[in-house]
């Protein structure tokens, strides 16, 4: 007689995918975020008369590597990188505040220096949590969205296009939240202008680095991911 046949009603789980440089990714976007916001975000600079954020020189990187995590992991995996940088951006200003906070010792002679590197005003800091956040989600939402309009072809449109919409808004919430009315209005719209044209002019000379690391990536991860049905919300992980 034969035995009867087992069903179950439970399907498997699916395999969750690992790859070998997205937590590298993750990482370095991570470390070039908080530099450049710690670092030079509200420091002007001055080049042959023309006068520009010092963010400018590192910042733009956070974009190429948004670019490259979307073109080649999709947007969700991205999603969860901007949401890594974000909590990381929170913890450095809650610790920067902490330490700055903390009644120096007598004798100790670095308290002054401590709060010019790391005394971002509490405007600052929120300028720079809403522009992050709107920027990075444009950006990663229009580069998938042209992948899968253009079918992977001219990889260039995608990540100068997606730049020049999450620059725009970055740059369009950073500057007026966190200088205007202390700046004058005339100097927040030229750093404004001078960043944005520097910013996307950064994505342009990249672009060739920028094919050879997608090219690499999709290679060794077999990844070539196109959001044709994924959930674009940016409130989730």
């Amino acid at each position: 007689m034969a035995e009867p046949r087992q069903t179950t009603t439970d399907a498997a789980p699916p395999q969750r995918r690992t790859y070998k440089y997205y937590d590298l990714l993750l990482g370095a976007f991570v470390t070039i975020l908080l530099c450049s916001n710690l670092i030079s975000a509200s420091k002007i600079a001055v080049l042959n008369g023309y006068e520009f954020g010092a963010g400018i020189l590192f910042f733009p990187l956070s974009y190429v590597f948004g670019d490259v995590l979307t073109e080649v992991y999709g947007y969700a995996r991205s999603r969860r990188v901007v949401w890594a940088g974000f909590a990381a951006l929170v913890f450095a200003s809650i610790m920067s505040a902490a330490v700055v906070g903390l009644p120096p010792a007598p004798g100790y002679a670095g308290q002054q220096s401590l709060e010019a590197v790391f005394g971002q005003a509490p405007r600052i800091a929120l300028a720079c949590f809403i522009a992050y956040f709107a920027g990075e989600f444009s950006n990663s939402y229009v580069m998938a969205r042209m992948k899968v309009w253009s079918g992977g072809r001219r990889l260039w449109m995608r990540t100068i296009g997606s730049t020049i919409v999450g620059e725009a808004v970055d740059s369009l919430l950073f500057y007026p939240i966190a200088f205007l009315g202390v700046w004058s209005t005339e100097l927040v719209l030229q750093v404004m202008l001078t960043n944005y044209l520097l910013k996307v002019a950064w994505e342009v000379v990249l672009t060739p680095i920028t094919y050879r690391v997608v090219a690499f990536l999709k290679r060794v991860e077999a990844e070539d991911y196109y959001d044709r049905d994924t959930d674009f919300s940016p409130f989730r992980l």
